[in-house]
């Protein structure tokens, strides 16, 4: 079976403090669907195209575990928090 990662990359953050309780809320949904934090914020360096602000890549066990993160009612609570304080693009892709 194949793993799941949510590749998440930020292009504008308005505000930090809700960011900080979406991200509190999204780790109990990402932690109970067996999510593995490989990268969160940090240093980065840009070689190619734009830098952007942050970015979140998650490891799950499989595809579906992903998805089923993505779409579990506490997962909605936290992008609640987080509507209309940041742009960015969230992927889920399938690894090999």
């Amino acid at each position: 079976m194949s793993k799941g990662y949510w590749i998440s990359v930020y292009e504008k953050i308005e505000d930090s403090k809700i960011l900080s309780e979406y991200a509190k809320k999204a780790t109990i949904a990402i932690q109970s669907h067996q999510g593995n934090f490989l990268c969160r914020g940090g240093k980065n360096i840009c070689l190619e195209g734009s830098a952007k602000p942050r970015t979140v890549v998650v490891e799950f066990p499989s595809f579906d575990l992903a998805k089923q993160a993505y779409n579990s009612s506490i997962y909605r609570e936290a992008l609640n928090i987080l509507k209309g304080s940041v742009e960015r693009n969230l992927q889920i892709i399938e690894g090999i």
